[in-house]
């Protein structure tokens, strides 16, 4: 038997009590603005984001939980032990009883205040929260040892993952590096071709594309594409097939100077920040992986970088017979799989992980409760 397992049935054999954070803990916004915050500031600055900023005065010293108000509700959470500033739409919850361990409360936020506050959407999301809601919310109160055996055992499993993730994620790197020189090396040895412009080589449907409605704007199941990929999930759609969506204005090259190019399959939604491309006589995916290659820097014009309709239109692509063209897509779609592929690979390898660890802590934080004695 574990050490955990003989602690609960030494301490708490028929279960522990749940307790609302307002019984237990004080929970307060801060006063501080996003642009207070300064790159090399002393002390850590929460705001409503996973990142965290900086800022060279401090609001509060303590232990606490600290989740925002807006945006990421039931996603972020932050713990912190010490001097630090925080945001007015940011909520800090700090215990003031000597029997909570504050980071196995920040383990239980983690795994259980999502579903809680759910409960409360009128909506299937929840886009702000307010003081009474946190403070509403059930907790299980069992014995300081076991917080403390749990807290360790999870630190311990986090720490491992991370190693294991990392390694998981230098190996991603060095594939996505293999990739991208095979990708290049592939076109760029192809010996017999001709050149043609981009428009002569496919369908391009920049004038069926539009604005989105606000009726359609509404959640649903349908991609929205923007410049750079997937903005949202909406009700209604304008395309249905396998497109190629290149950014047309905004941040649409990479470092290299290469254009933002997203592959879409089925029904989407697509707005006039991207370029749309359909097949026509030459091969869609060898279209796709061509373009990623072309340096458009030079195309690039405007205040606001913008790939227009003429430039866009007319960038040269090598095309090659359609066997040669299929033969590249063959081998690129594997290391694209192996890659981007989030159901299979290393992603999934790494998504796998992450959800091992949830289902871990959530065994380990799903205590009995105790009922009282009438």
């Amino acid at each position: 038997m574990s050490k955990l397992k003989k602690l609960i049935k030494c301490l708490c054999p028929n279960g522990v009590k749940y307790k609302r954070i307002e019984e237990l803990a004080e929970v307060g916004t801060g006063s501080s603005n996003r642009n207070e915050a300064v790159d090399d500031g002393k002390y850590p600055f929460f705001v409503r984001s996973n990142n965290i900023e900086k800022m060279n005065t401090f609001e509060y010293d303590e232990e606490a939980i600290i989740i925002p108000g807006e945006g990421g509700i039931g996603d972020i959470f932050h713990y912190i032990n010490g001097k630090y500033a925080l945001h007015q739409r940011v909520y800090r919850i700090h215990f003031y009883d000597s029997e909570i361990n504050t980071k196995f409360m920040y383990y239980y936020f983690s795994a259980y205040f999502k579903k809680f506050i759910m409960k409360k959407a009128v909506s299937a999301t929840v886009t702000s929260i307010r003081k009474p809601m946190i403070e509403k919310f059930f907790v299980p109160i069992p014995p300081i040892k076991i917080q403390n055996e749990i807290v360790q055992i999870l630190d311990n499993f986090i720490e491992l993952e991370a190693k294991l993730e990392a390694k998981l994620e230098a190996e991603l790197k060095a594939r996505k590096k293999q990739y991208g020189y095979y990708r290049k090396k592939l076109i760029n040895q192809i010996s017999k071709f001709k050149i043609k412009n981009l428009e002569e080589c496919c369908i391009i449907l920049d004038k069926k594309r539009k604005p989105i409605t606000r009726s359609a704007r509404l959640k649903g199941e349908y991609p929205y594409y923007g410049a750079n990929g997937i903005q949202d999930y909406v009700s209604n759609y304008i395309f249905d097939g396998q497109f190629i969506l290149v950014g047309e204005d905004g941040s649409v090259v990479d470092k290299n100077g290469n254009p933002i190019v997203n592959w879409a399959e089925g029904k989407i939604w697509v707005n006039n920040h991207a370029h749309i491309i359909k097949e026509s006589n030459v091969d869609l995916r060898y279209l796709y992986y061509y373009i990623q290659i072309v340096n458009v820097r030079e195309l690039i014009h405007g205040n606001i970088p913008k790939l227009n309709q003429k430039d866009f239109r007319n960038i040269k692509i090598k095309v090659p017979t359609l066997e040669e063209q299929k033969k590249i897509v063959s081998i690129l779609d594997r290391f694209d799989k192996l890659c981007n592929d989030i159901s299979e690979g290393l992603p999934a390898e790494i998504e796998a992980r992450k959800k091992q660890y949830e289902y871990y802590r959530d065994k380990l934080l799903d205590f009995k409760e105790l009922k009282e004695e009438k």
